[in-house]
């Protein structure tokens, strides 16, 4: 096991003196990643200790594959040491919750103790709520959204009103078994940016995770020229480094890319149908097929995708199911005089929300209106939110 400590301690935003982890520490850290990951062939257990004070420690872990068709696995972790004893959390755990709430802020600042305080939730995959919002099993390599909810707050990660290339549809982080979290994306300037706000990590050479609200985190993988960040604060649209081919954690890139994941709750969530810059991953029959759909508009594998910029969560996007626009109306039923149209594609921002007539669309049949903030109505089935449920509250 290859341990590197890099000890930083952070007060008031001044660096202060590292203090030196004992080094048993790092085999606790490295078995608690083993036991996490539970099974696959690993070259490396690679641990860096960010900050430690008063028998306290925060860092990253990452697990380095044999294969190089494989991909690495990473972790946030929190540790105390009790007499010669370490107690050790991996992030997304009750454990980890409970001892970064407990950590000294010279360890643990409040700002992350905010932000990890929303990762406590079940993790996403296998059965549970499907993506219109009703319960049932997944198709392999869907995975499931916590609580049914698929709204992210997310943009693409590169600039606003550019396009880039879908060179490969959902798959699994490592193109194995798991959820289909991950797209492959390049093109344009070829800057990475950060799809939200959140806490980014340079987790090792080529790989930058960043930890968001709600539960969710994105890694950015194969990175060049990437930003060194220990816990650094990040607006939605920084840059995080350039597309590349870099495999410091492992794992192979045949043409420069950023591997772009989806994680909710500490696990692989599958990326389809969460709203990400206005467009939703579809998945394909296998592995880097599928498309993405923008209202009607399907935009398959080799194709461009335009940023649209983050979906608020109490928007929605217009589906008209093939047709060019939806007719809205002056209450919450075809009972009630037209009002005009909204295009197909159309962002919509939702005032409140009420039954009325039932109406079948791309995600099944629903009595759900929406009331805009102009004062007309559309029905729900013509427009993806995320839920099925009301995102404004009830009229």
């Amino acid at each position: 096991m290859r341990i590197v400590l890099v000890a930083v301690l952070m007060m008031l935003g001044f660096a202060v003196p590292a203090v030196a982890a004992p080094p048993e520490l790092g085999g606790e850290v490295g078995a608690a990643a083993l036991e996490r990951a539970a099974g696959g062939d690993w070259a490396d257990t690679r641990v860096r200790v960010l900050r430690a004070a008063d028998g306290w420690a925060f860092g990253t872990v990452v697990l380095v594959p044999v294969a190089r068709e494989d991909t690495p696995l990473d972790w946030l972790f929190v540790a105390r040491r009790s007499g010669a004893a370490w107690s050790v959390a991996l992030d997304a755990s009750p454990e980890f919750t409970a001892l970064t709430a407990a950590a000294p802020a010279a360890v643990v600042s409040g700002t992350e103790k905010s932000v990890f305080g929303t990762h406590g939730g079940p993790a996403g995959g296998g059965a549970g709520t499907t993506a219109d919002g009703g319960t049932g099993t997944a198709p392999d390599g869907a995975g499931i959204a916590a609580n049914g909810d698929l709204r992210t707050g997310m943009r693409l990660p590169w600039a606003l009103s550019t396009s880039w290339s879908l060179l490969g549809g959902p798959h699994a982080y490592d193109a194995g078994s798991g959820p289909w979290s991950s797209l492959d994306l390049a093109g344009g300037d070829q800057r990475v940016l950060a799809a939200r706000a959140g806490l980014a990590y340079t987790v090792c050479t080529g790989l930058v995770r960043v930890v968001h609200d709600r539960g969710y985190s994105t890694r950015y993988y194969h990175l060049w020229n990437h930003i060194q960040a220990d816990g650094r604060s990040v607006s939605e649209g920084t840059y995080l480094g350039d597309t590349g081919t870099e495999t410091g954690c492992g794992g192979s890139a045949r043409a420069r890319h950023v591997h772009f994941s989806l994680m909710q709750h500490g696990a692989f969530v599958g990326i389809a149908n969460h709203i990400i810059g206005k467009w939703l991953p579809r998945n394909g029959s296998a592995q880097y097929g599928g498309s993405a759909l923008h209202g009607s508009r399907s935009v398959a594998v080799g194709g461009a995708l335009y940023n649209y910029g983050a979906l608020g969560f109490t928007q929605g996007i217009v589906d008209a199911d093939g047709d060019t626009s939806v007719n809205r109306r002056t209450g919450p039923g075809t009972g009630y005089a037209l009002a005009g149209t909204v295009a197909d594609g159309a962002t919509v921002t939702i005032a409140c929300s009420a039954n009325g007539t039932t109406h079948t669309g791309r995600w099944g049949t629903t009595s759900l209106w929406n009331r805009l903030t102009d004062g007309t109505w559309i029905s729900d089935a013509f427009l993806y939110t995320g839920v099925s449920t009301p995102v404004n509250g009830w009229c």
